[in-house]
């Protein structure tokens, strides 16, 4: 399987699957603690009608391990330095979760390199109200017991309708994770001073993106937050009630669905 060296000592692992055509591939981003085959419910789909790349973050899935670093800042550097060694111009980045700040900071950073966003129950818009229990997690992921610290943050991710199936394949990920990447991904998402997950910060940084983007929500406040940062008119946001942060795993089908619908229309 291909690696991507992206920086001294950082190689990251992607797969490349379907046919590249006269459209940007789509880029397919993780969530913080998960990796590329988090896309496994996906990519056979997508893959009919578009090139596809899925890649491990770096200190998740197969991709190398730095001891210090892992932010999403320096995931999407990674991203970029990837595109440029694949020699891909330009992308439809798709992320979730913590993917979703990732994709968001490349299409600031470096517009150039991203066509459109699609970003799947973002990790970004929190309330200080929930942002005040940030520090306790990150002191509890840094504690004795990291891994059981981050399974209590994951059950904020399911809900009663999440299949047994996709509950215990996090759950067996967030347990194969170096715990001092699951402490740093989780402090800069939140609480270091360059962090965009929490308001004001998110809606200044995230009113800078320019091109267009899809969003699908579970939450309907704070997809109708995001709806009033958006710029492109071919923006849209979705809401899917009922759905938990694993909306796009428990829902294969209507994600596909959606982004292909809506990459038409762009």
């Amino acid at each position: 399987m291909p690696y991507a060296q992206v920086e001294p000592g950082v190689r990251l692992f992607y797969t490349d699957d379907g046919e590249a055509g006269g459209e940007p591939p789509l880029l397919l981003v993780h969530g913080w603690g998960a990796d590329s085959h988090q896309w496994s419910w996906h990519i056979d789909a997508l893959s009919a009608g578009h090139r596809v790349i899925a890649v491990d973050l770096r200190g998740h899935g197969y991709s190398s391990v730095p001891e210090t670093g892992n932010t999403p800042r320096a995931m999407a550097e990674d991203l970029e330095v990837m595109l440029g060694r694949l020699g891909i111009p330009q992308v439809v980045a798709v992320g979730h979760s913590m993917g979703a700040q990732v994709v968001s900071i490349l299409a600031v950073e470096h517009p150039q390199r991203v066509r459109a966003l699609v970003t799947l129950d973002p990790g970004y818009g929190m309330s200080a109200e929930i942002a005040a229990g940030f520090p306790g997690m990150i002191a509890a992921l840094r504690g004795e017991r990291p891994h059981e610290a981050a399974e209590r943050i994951d059950e904020w991710c399911t809900n009663a309708g999440t299949p047994a199936l996709i509950r215990r394949w996090h759950k067996r990920r967030l347990y194969g994770m170096p715990p001092h990447v699951l402490a740093q991904a989780f402090e800069a998402m939140f609480v270091s001073g360059d962090a965009i997950g929490v308001r004001p910060a998110s809606d200044d940084y995230l009113a800078r993106r320019r091109c267009p983007v899809l969003s699908i929500w579970a939450d309907p406040g704070r997809a109708q937050w995001e709806s009033g940062l958006l710029k492109d008119p071919t923006s849209a946001v979705l809401c899917w009630e009922g759905a938990s942060h694993r909306l796009h795993e428990e829902r294969p089908e209507a994600f596909v669905h959606a982004v292909e619908g809506w990459l038409r229309r762009l």
